[in-house]
């Protein structure tokens, strides 16, 4: 998607969080949607959206941060342009994810659940792909990379640093 288009969907999804906000605001059983809907809109929810909703909800900001930490789905910081999802299931245990995962700190310089200083990469680690044929196995987003070795990774993560 280029930068204007991104721009453009950006700015629409926006306008529908803060549509969300006025049409939910004091509704009973609220706060999930409204936070699902700050996520989709800005890619993760920040501080100004918390203070938003709590706000228009009467439920305090430290209690819906509560509310956010307690739900893995929910981020309190951007994803990087490319999330890279490692494997820690059994086969790719036993076939090698740990040496991959040490490749991908090193390259990335940072550690699971991190993004990168330039906004690039995000890295998580999941407990499994289902690609246990593929074993070890890494997705960069929608793209699953299998048999890896750690030198394959180097390459990987340089290919899409090539892509800015």
């Amino acid at each position: 998607m280029s930068e204007m288009r991104r721009s453009d969907f950006a700015k629409k999804e926006i306008k529908n969080f803060k549509k969300d906000l006025i049409r939910k605001r004091k509704q009973h059983g609220s706060l999930i949607p409204l936070l699902q809907s700050a996520q989709v809109s800005y890619g993760y929810i920040p501080e100004k959206a918390i203070h938003y909703i709590s706000e228009l909800v009467g439920i305090s900001a430290a209690d819906i941060y509560g509310v956010i930490t307690f739900y893995s789905q929910f981020r309190l910081k951007p994803m990087g342009k490319h999330v890279i999802r490692i494997c820690e299931g059994t086969a790719c245990h036993v076939n090698g994810s740990k040496s991959i995962l040490k490749k991908l700190r090193d390259e990335l310089g940072i550690a699971v659940e991190e993004t990168s200083e330039d906004g690039l990469f995000t890295l998580m680690s999941v407990a499994c792909l289902g690609c246990c044929s593929l074993s070890p196995v890494i997705m960069v987003n929608k793209e699953t990379h299998g048999n890896l070795t750690a030198d394959m990774t180097k390459k990987i993560i340089k290919k899409y640093k090539n892509e800015r």
